[in-house]
């Protein structure tokens, strides 16, 4: 008795290309292959994907590849199974009959499974008087044989990009440590160079990855930082080699002055000029009677504007927007990492940036930024430094430009009178606050 093979699905489901497809796949199975059906399904949930199929129709597939006894499936074997809706239901950890039908359509598009549809669209098996299976209608598995090598190349391509994906997102974070150390060493060890300008090509370069990138943008961004850290590193290299040239000429014998007395390169550690510290730090000889209340964040935008420049966007709502503008002013003013967290230790983060931003207001006045910072830590440690008076000096000459300014115009323009209106008004209220209050 002849039967036909069933090609097209029961009722008003259609059927595609694809469908067809994958069934001159498995008409075209040589009789030796043979393929580990477990070994083929770990393939395949590698590359479900790329396949197009789901968790919930891969667990459908899983639960279809247990009603088939054998473990080896072979290319002239019956690999149809005829499981009904409850007992796949069953063996998919209980999922409901609509989410079944769904997903095993997600299999069968996908092309992992085959429909054998029976003309009543009843899935079963008709056997011979010796038992053997003549006819059966159900879920055809020969595809798990015909692509087995496909699905396996696919699986090695998704772990060749996994695994590039992870070098890469190695490579990204050593040179961004490599770096920003290298940065720091740089202002630490003062190398000449615009170390202001390379910490902000740094932060434009990583502004461009966002919280889940694709491998071709992190590779995108490690070559730019590629080529900034091949950059840094030879600024590094060359003045390495120089001092070692140096050193080695002073061992030999050689002792070379210095003709040039007043470098450009003055040492952070150095007192600093003095009348930088008195013209900032005056009437600080009462520090300890001034309020222990904080300083409004508004009176220190007044007095210390040029800040406003380095935050993102130009605005500084809070305290956090203001200290990640200090955060980039202290590479542009050559302090080094060093100063600035003795500074933070003994300030405060929130003073430590305040004094920064001080410094950053008066940078055309400081020579070495740095030196001047630890001068006064230094006496913020002795009690002898507060911001307070350092904002008001800050403040008040402000108020005597803008007075000047006021007396030089015989009508002041509106913008003019507005802006000293608020600064004369920072300048009363730092008054009211610093007056002790009566017992």
């Amino acid at each position: 008795m002849q039967t036909h093979l069933s090609t097209t699905p029961f009722g008003r489901r259609p059927i595609s290309l694809g469908q067809i497809s994958s069934q001159m796949a498995a008409k075209a199975i040589k009789p030796e292959a043979a393929a580990n059906k477990w070994h083929v399904f770990q393939n395949v949930r590698e590359a479900r994907e790329l396949l197009g199929a789901t968790d919930r129709s891969l667990a459908i597939l899983n639960a279809l590849l247990t009603f088939h006894p054998q473990t080896t499936f072979t290319g002239d074997a019956e690999l149809v199974v005829w499981p009904s809706n409850e007992q796949l239901a069953a063996r998919a950890n209980g999922m409901p009959a609509t989410t079944l039908r769904r997903h095993i359509a997600v299999l069968v598009d996908c092309g992992l499974v085959i429909r054998r549809d029976s003309p009543n669209g009843k899935r079963f098996a008709r056997k011979g008087r010796g038992g053997e299976i003549e006819q059966a209608y159900g879920f055809d598995l020969s595809p798990i044989v015909a692509r087995a090598d496909e699905f396996k190349d696919m699986a090695e391509v998704i772990q060749a990009e996994k695994k590039a994906f992870r070098v890469a997102k190695e490579r990204l974070t050593l040179l961004r440590r490599d770096i920003v150390k290298m940065i720091d060493a740089g202002i630490e060890e003062r190398v000449p160079g615009n170390w202001g300008r390379v910490q902000q090509a740094y932060q434009a370069i990583i502004s461009r990855l966002p919280r889940s990138a694709p491998r071709q943008l992190v590779d995108d961004i490690c070559a730019d930082l590629r080529a900034l850290y091949t950059e840094i590193r030879d600024v590094l290299e060359s003045f390495t080699k120089t001092q070692l040239s140096v050193a080695n000429e002073s061992h030999s014998g050689r002792h070379i002055q210095n003709s040039k007395p007043d470098s450009n390169y003055e040492s952070e550690y150095g007192a600093g000029n003095k009348e930088e510290a008195g013209g900032t730090v005056e009437e600080t000889d009462n520090v300890r009677s001034l309020p222990k209340r904080e300083l409004p964040l508004g009176i220190v935008l007044d007095a210390c504007p040029g800040v406003r420049e380095l935050a993102q966007g130009g605005e500084i709502r809070h305290w956090r927007d203001f200290l990640a503008a200090a955060d980039l002013a202290r590479p542009m003013l050559g302090i080094s990492p060093s100063a600035w967290r003795e500074a933070c230790a003994v300030l405060g983060e929130q003073h430590a940036a305040i004094t920064l931003a001080a410094i950053y207001q008066r940078a055309d006045q400081i020579g070495s930024a740095g030196g001047y910072l630890r001068s006064l830590t230094d006496r913020a440690r002795d009690g002898k430094f507060s911001t307070w008076p350092m904002v008001m000096a800050l403040l008040r000459t402000k108020l005597h430009a803008q007075k000047e300014r006021e007396r030089d115009d015989d009508r002041p323009s509106t913008t003019d009178s507005a802006a000293g209106s608020g600064l004369r008004a920072s300048d009363a209220l730092l008054r009211s606050l610093s007056k002790p209050r009566a017992r």
